[in-house]
């Protein structure tokens, strides 16, 4: 996808994140972030939105300090989606060759880093807002939908901060059945995972597989595990995957 997809997901994101909190009320009880409340996730959004935009305005090389902002219930929409505009503003008119700290790889630039980084921070997190309003899941496309599960994969999980490790090591396969082409292997060790597209031929312990966008809020532990998801192989695979894989 290139950047300006993303800038468009994220500003369909973002509004529905807004709408779904504010259908809920910041006293809600967030079920997939256990301990938050509405008011919680759109804090932690709107700072993250905040925090990236400090990245493509001030051109930071380096990592800074997570803003801990302390807004008002009755400002809090309006807060968020100030925020959001404003990142959205930047990142359109940031030049091609942007220079600043980013933090995965998988993007060719840190623009496209940072618009895709924030479109899948905030589709995740309007998942959450969603189920806190007891509604259904809004839909993204299926190549939306694999891009967000190569991000997991690949980035977040060739980080050494990933959970996914174990003393037996083992190789997990996961397969977006609807996108040929999008299709996954993650050596797992007890060490730094290494994730990446697969090659032809490689033997997998453990297969995970379903249309992209069944995938994608489930590897994200944002739904549970459907009919629609097939595990073949070694089921401890799969249930570390449960217990670790989520960021």
């Amino acid at each position: 996808m290139e950047t300006d997809d993303f800038l468009r997901v994220l500003a369909d994101e973002g509004r529905a994140l807004a709408a779904a909190a504010a259908l809920a009320g910041p006293d809600a009880p967030v079920p997939t972030c256990p301990g938050w409340r509405m008011r919680d996730l759109v804090l932690h959004t709107g700072a993250v939105h905040r925090w990236a935009a400090g990245y493509v305005r001030e051109r930071h090389p380096e990592r800074q300090p997570f803003p801990a902002p302390a807004v008002p219930d009755g400002e809090l929409d309006g807060w968020f989606l100030e925020g959001l505009g404003a990142l959205l503003a930047l990142l359109d008119a940031a030049p091609a060759d942007l220079a600043c700290w980013t933090f995965l790889t998988g993007s060719p630039t840190p623009r496209h880093f940072w618009a895709r980084r924030q479109a899948h921070e905030t589709a995740v997190h309007r998942m959450d807002a969603e189920l806190a309003a007891g509604q259904g899941l809004s839909p993204v496309t299926a190549e939306f939908a694999a891009d967000g599960i190569d991000e997991l994969l690949v980035g977040f999980h060739g980080r050494d901060r990933s959970r996914l490790r174990a003393e037996r090591p083992a190789v997990l396969r996961v397969l977006a059945a609807d996108r040929p082409g999008d299709d996954w292997t993650v050596h797992i060790t007890d060490g730094t995972p290494r994730g990446g597209r697969s090659v032809p031929g490689t033997p997998a312990d453990c297969e995970i597989s379903g249309p992209a966008t069944v995938l994608y809020p489930v590897l994200w532990n944002r739904q549970p595990w459907s009919a629609e998801v097939k595990v073949a192989g070694d089921a401890a695979v799969a249930a570390l995957w449960r217990s670790a894989g989520g960021v």
